[in-house]
């Protein structure tokens, strides 16, 4: 038996009692191999319902590993397809080809579940990333205990995974923003297929613009003297439950995301638009970066912005993203604000 064989069984047996706790959740899709603690650094390997999807971001596999891979799937989860996808460029952009026939199947609109809520899901679309980030399902689980009767807004929503979760568990509101219409219309794609009392809203927008007009803020017409793309006007609101999800690093007009260096940016405002006594979830997807330091820093931005943090709950990703030394990459904490 191979390492790489045997590794994919360890992960298997690790898995076991979770993969039946999820899916007593009415859960389809989960990670079957997190490399970069499960012994291949650089490869990912998830199930999105009738589909595995394995991906690599380091360096590609060889046609005797992917053959090994497949071979040990056509053994436990024989009724799966498998699609390959190498993002290990720079830009994280897919580089392989695929057979006509596999490409069919990567290509394929398949519904997966989740605590009881359908998404969409394809391994190959126009962009990159899946359209729903496994990681964050834990997040997603405490929205639906959370949000039942509660007004929700979801910044950085992507493919609004949140703010459908959030509708299923029957918030009053709920309010996506993203600057990216075609994730937006993926959302609006995941509502329809769940049964909702309330109809999630999508707002395509710049997050800085949005989140500084609902917060009071405000955002002007012209920064530094240069006049801003044109954005929704919004009235300040505010909301029972906010959820924050900012990637890694952007720039647009409006402002710069940077997770490492200035969190606060994104934070006081996402904070003001938080009812008093409201919830607010924080996610920061940056390693290097220290939970503990990035909470505090956090409270004192809360301080400074008038606001108190009454209480922190540390929201862990589920088993099947596993961590060497206790502290993930991802990073949610749920704030009493």
């Amino acid at each position: 038996m191979s390492t790489l064989t045997e590794l994919l069984r360890r992960a298997d047996a690790a898995r076991a009692a979770l993969i039946e706790r999820l899916a007593a959740e009415d859960t389809n899709c989960y990670r079957l191999f997190h490399g970069s603690v499960e012994g291949v650094p650089g490869l990912a390997i998830d199930r999105y319902g009738e589909q595995i999807l394995a991906q690599t971001f380091h360096q590609p596999l060889s046609d005797a590993e992917l053959e090994e891979i497949r071979a040990h799937y056509r053994q436990t989860l024989p009724e799966l397809a498998l699609v390959y996808n190498d993002r290990s460029d720079g830009n994280s952009r897919i580089r392989n080809a695929l057979p006509l026939a596999e490409q069919a199947v990567a290509e394929q609109d398949v519904t997966i579940r989740e605590n009881g809520v359908a998404f969409h899901y394809q391994a190959r679309h126009k962009g990159q990333d899946p359209w729903l980030f496994l990681d964050l399902r834990a997040a997603r689980r405490r929205v639906m205990q959370l949000a039942e009767g509660k007004s929700v807004l979801n910044l950085f929503s992507y493919t609004c995974g949140v703010g459908v979760a959030a509708a299923k568990a029957g918030a009053s509101f709920v309010l996506n923003v993203d600057f990216a219409e075609s994730s937006l219309s993926v959302g609006r794609a995941n509502a329809k297929l769940n049964l909702l009392a309330t109809r999630p809203r999508c707002l395509h927008s710049d997050v800085f613009a949005a989140v500084r007009q609902l917060s009071g803020i405000g955002q002007p017409d012209r920064v530094r003297g240069k006049k801003m793309p044109p954005f929704p006007k919004l009235e300040p609101r505010q909301f029972d439950l906010v959820f924050l999800d900012p990637p890694r690093y952007s720039k647009s007009p409006f402002g710069v995301v940077d997770l490492v260096n200035d969190y606060q940016a994104l934070f006081k405002p996402a904070l003001l638009a938080t009812a008093p006594g409201g919830m607010l979830i924080c996610c920061n997807n940056v390693a290097e970066v220290d939970g503990d330091a990035w909470l505090e820093s956090l409270k004192r931005s809360a301080a400074k912005a008038g606001r108190e943090v009454r209480s922190a709950e540390w929201i862990v990703p589920d088993e099947d993203f596993p961590s060497s030394d206790g502290k993930p990459p991802l990073k949610i904490v749920l704030l009493d604000v």
